[in-house]
């Protein structure tokens, strides 16, 4: 006999359907698999095989054939044991396949019948919805993931026994998340209130996060690098519902989702270690998931001690930085994943990390000059604010009175993203750091007096065209901060002092 199940696998972010054939027949008893699938996939078999004899259903001794199509795209994860299995049954007339034909299966199964958790629940209930599918059936550790999704049935099932029930009995009710309140509420547990001091700090971190630019900040160990880089997600605006979703979709195929929250609702932070390989940023493996930068989207990737990474880790982030996007190429796929991240980095200005206090610093300008090297000139490009951070003062911290809260900072910055979303509404991007080259003259027009400035700097400083033209961009985001329609000589001084142009360390 022949039956067909329908699964899902995710392939990138986006989820496919995945049909699962079954054939029954006579000769020589085996249970083969087909289809380019990867050992897990593989060895689903010997899972089904025994976890339906240990729920009460042994196999006959007949020739059985899987075959999981379309044949040329390779199959992997855990997620189709359930559908194997329902198909098996199916084929042998244990259950009627009819039942589940407007449905999409996906679990894994233990070898005692149980029906365990599997990455990519979110995409795969998405794209069921999407392709006009009635429900999606998983295990029961899922089912609030993909009750996530609205308007299809969420059928949870612990095990093959209590499924082979409900394919014979009718199914039981939707599940449906019970306390939704809060579900989608945003909170932080840091706030810039607790930053003292650092008003350059604040202020560089409030432009780059207005137009959406990446930071460096430099300076001596304890200064408050680190600390308000990760304060930084919590002025930036909150996610809509589909960026939240889209985010929870890549951290479900991390299997990095909250079981109780599921839903990613703040800006992430993520601040991987200097010793992380370059697969582990960008992602990859033999199926490609997603890194620490598509971990990062809408969020801040934070590198602390920028010089400790190796350089073939750092420059996998010169094709993001630039397109908001990864490509993975493999020899059995090709994925795409989003990296739309704010890249906040942190560095010592030198080894002992006190220059330029030469009561404090003994580095020599060679030991200087060889640790900054470190960093390539070609990412430090991409960085459009560099900001000196000083050592907070006992007076600074004995001050009366908070600083500015997150909250106050973030109506600015959503005011200003505003501005931009309204000049780029007919754009394919949405903040003044995106703006191509070819855009510049147009969104970023100087006046005679402002020329005459820029003209000058550029050759005293020997500025290259990269570095002139994301000047003009933070300049443009200091204007909107202020409400300027037009760029004057006061902001781009301003962007310009972002550069560190007295060339202490780099141009």
């Amino acid at each position: 006999m022949y039956s067909v199940i329908t699964t899902a696998m995710h392939y990138g972010l986006s989820a496919m359907p995945v049909k699962v054939e079954a054939d029954v027949g006579d000769g020589l008893p085996c249970f083969e698999m087909v289809g380019f699938l990867a050992s897990e996939v593989r060895e689903a078999r010997e899972r089904v095989r025994t976890a339906l004899k240990n729920s009460g259903y042994s196999l006959p001794p007949k020739h059985i054939t899987i075959n999981l199509t379309p044949a040329n795209i390779r199959k992997s994860g855990t997620g189709c044991d359930l559908p194997v299995a329902a198909a098996v049954l199916s084929a042998l007339g244990i259950i009627d396949g009819e039942v589940l034909s407007d449905y999409i299966l996906l679990g894994e199964i233990g070898l005692n019948g149980a029906l365990l958790p599997v990455t990519g629940v979110l995409s795969a209930a998405i794209m069921a919805k999407e392709s006009g599918y009635e429900g999606i059936l998983v295990p029961e550790q899922n089912a609030r993931e993909a009750a996530i999704i609205t308007d299809i049935q969420v059928i949870p099932a612990p095990d093959i026994s209590t499924f082979i029930k409900y394919c014979r009995e009718g199914f039981s009710a939707p599940y449906k998340i019970q306390d939704e309140e809060g579900m989608w509420d945003t909170g932080y547990s840091v706030d810039f209130s607790e930053i003292y001091g650092q008003a350059m700090l604040r202020r560089a971190c409030e432009i780059a996060v207005s137009g959406m630019h990446n930071l460096l900040m430099l300076g001596p160990p304890g200064s408050g690098k680190t600390m308000t880089a990760r304060r930084i997600p919590t002025i930036l605006p909150d996610l809509t519902k589909e960026e939240k979703l889209e985010l929870s979709q890549i951290y479900s195929i991390d299997n990095l989702l909250d079981e109780k929250r599921i839903v990613r609702n703040e800006r992430p932070f993520r601040s991987p270690h200097h010793t992380s390989t370059p697969v582990a940023i960008a992602g990859g493996g033999k199926f490609p998931k997603p890194g620490e930068i598509s971990l990062a989207h809408h969020g801040v990737l934070f590198l602390d001690e920028l010089p400790e990474f190796s350089p073939r880790t750092l420059e996998v982030l010169r094709e993001p930085l630039e397109e908001k996007k990864i490509h993975l190429s493999r020899l059995d796929a090709n994925i795409t994943y989003p990296a739309d991240f704010i890249l906040v980095a942190s560095m010592n200005p030198c080894p002992c990390g006190y220059y330029p206090d030469r009561n404090r610093c003994s580095c020599t300008s060679y030991m200087i000059h060889q640790y900054i090297n470190r960093v390539s000139q070609a990412l430090l490009d991409r960085i459009d604010l560099c900001v000196e951070t000083k050592e907070i003062s006992f007076a600074e911290m004995q001050k009366k009175g908070r600083p500015e809260s997150s909250a106050v900072i973030r109506k600015r910055v959503e005011h200003t993203h505003a501005i931009q979303r309204e000049r780029f509404r007919d754009k394919s991007y949405s903040f003044n750091a995106q703006i191509p080259n070819s855009d510049l003259e147009r969104f970023c027009i100087l006046d005679r007096e402002s020329r005459d400035s820029m003209q000058d700097k550029f050759k005293e400083y020997q500025l290259s065209a990269r570095t002139y033209n994301q000047i003009l961009k933070v300049a443009r985001t200091i204007a909107d901060m202020e409400g300027s329609e037009n760029m004057k000589l006061k902001h781009l001084e301003e962007a310009f002092c972002y550069r560190s142009p007295n060339k202490k360390y780099w141009r």
